[in-house]
């Protein structure tokens, strides 16, 4: 049996059925196993980051909704993400000639290249894929990053450890920098229902930098506490407008993309507030 306890007061326990694998990186202690009810599970630190059930409705709402209302998106940068389930939703669109993929730690991305096949065996296999081991924060000050990509995928860990330096104003700042004029990011944010600052605090920081910048949601279910929420931040357009859902539908069905979770209805339902996550966003000066 396997037990989280992220969030203070309350707990979630899996089932196992088998120990895949377990060791101690430079940085975390990373651990694999089969469970009962959640598919194979890699956490780190005792923190679920990935279940095979469940990741379409993380990886693919970071990656098609952004793409999909981006015209010609050619250039994806994913900060974190050793897992590849990002990137291999990513590399899903054929108009993107590069996914670059930046993970401090070279163990999570060996481990789940041996051990998540089965949603990651086709990007790795894919020559647009390059894997940058290093560490994104400082990856994104580097000269070769400036106004490179269309596309930022932030897919970052509770704000501990190294994972700090991936949160607050520094990191968003040079987010910014790497993006194409056009361009946007994505953010995982935490779960509103257990994490409400995040999300206040997230959007502040974000409109400190940026023209634009929102919220939408997804639920994943191995991340306890309903929703999850997701921030965006964009260098000129907005995410969610009725036009770019419109040209997403379309572009969706000209793609023929294969998902699990993500569609164009989704897209649409997740700029779909209930009344107490509205008041977690902070009122826009006029």
């Amino acid at each position: 049996m396997f037990g989280e306890r992220l969030h203070k007061g309350y707990a979630q326990s899996m089932e196992l059925t088998r120990l895949v694998a377990e060791e101690k990186s430079r940085y975390q202690e990373i651990k694999i196993f089969d469970t009962v009810a959640n598919g194979r599970v890699m956490v780190l630190d005792d923190i679920v980051q990935i279940t095979t059930r469940d990741e379409s409705a993380y990886a693919e709402m970071l990656t098609h909704l952004p793409l999909l209302e981006l015209r010609s998106a050619t250039s994806v940068m994913i900060v974190g993400g050793g897992d590849l389930s990002i990137a291999d939703e990513a590399l899903k669109h054929k108009n993107v000639k590069e996914v670059v993929l930046v993970d401090i730690d070279d163990r999570v991305v060996e481990l789940c290249r041996e051990h998540f096949g089965a949603i990651n065996a086709r990007a790795f296999k894919d020559k647009r894929l390059k894997i940058e081991i290093a560490d994104a924060f400082e990856y994104l000050g580097r000269r070769e990053a400036k106004g490179r990509f269309d596309l930022v995928v932030a897919d970052r860990p509770d704000p501990v450890g190294p994972g700090k330096a991936l949160f607050g104003d520094t990191f968003y700042e040079r987010v910014k920098g790497a993006l194409k004029p056009g361009g946007f990011a994505t953010f995982q944010t935490g779960v509103p229902f257990y994490q409400p600052w995040e999300i206040t605090e997230a959007l502040q920081e974000l409109a400190r930098y940026f023209p634009q910048s929102g919220l939408y949601l997804t639920v994943v279910p191995s991340y306890v506490g309903g929703f999850m929420a997701l921030s965006w931040a964009g260098t000129t357009a907005r995410l969610g407008t009725p036009q770019g859902i419109a040209k997403a539908r379309a572009r969706f069905k000209r793609a023929k993309l294969k998902t699990d979770y993500y569609n164009p209805e989704i897209h649409a339902a997740a700029f779909a507030f209930p009344e107490w996550v509205k008041r977690l966003v902070p009122k826009k000066r006029r």
